[in-house]
């Protein structure tokens, strides 16, 4: 991954970190949450032991930390090999993979600094559907994965060729 890529992670990880701080700042885990756009979208801190989205939080496994954070390391390097391996001039896959690197190493450091991950956007509509609560690490990770996918479908030749090396 070159430079600037590099430095797309880097801003995502501080922005995720930046808004996780304003939020643990002025709320905590018995504060009403607050509303942003009604029956839409509001704020409430959730501290998060599983991965995005709240999936496995109710998983108590003594391993669970140190397995997540393990997956957390594989996939960035993953990541930073399979960067450098396509080339710099796929700008949009180096852009995916530069946000969703980001918003790994956001949650990955809650994890290791907190031993949970702090989540606070809350989508609903009018309490009849619920997304589960979320962060800025989590939506980086999807939009990521997104342009990645976007990226796979503008450019199949890329991936044929580099599963034939």
């Amino acid at each position: 991954m070159r430079a600037r890529f590099y430095a797309i992670s880097v801003a995502v990880l501080v922005l995720d970190h930046l808004t996780k701080w304003l939020v643990r700042a002025s709320m905590d885990l018995s504060s009403e949450p607050v509303t942003l756009i009604p029956s839409l979208l509001r704020f409430s801190y959730v501290e998060n032991t599983g991965v995005a989205f709240g999936l496995f939080s109710r998983s108590e496994h003594a391993w669970k930390p140190y397995i997540l954070a393990g997956m957390a390391v594989v996939a960035v390097v993953v990541i930073v090999i399979y960067s450098s391996r396509m080339p710099a001039n796929r700008t949009l896959l180096q852009l995916a993979l530069a946000i969703t690197m980001g918003g790994i190493l956001g949650n990955f450091t809650d994890r290791i600094l907190r031993g949970y991950v702090v989540d606070f956007i809350e989508l609903h509509y009018k309490e009849v559907l619920h997304w589960p609560t979320f962060n800025i690490a989590d939506s980086a990770i999807t939009i990521g994965i997104a342009l990645l996918l976007i990226d796979t479908v503008k450019n199949p030749e890329m991936e044929e060729e580099l599963q034939s090396q």
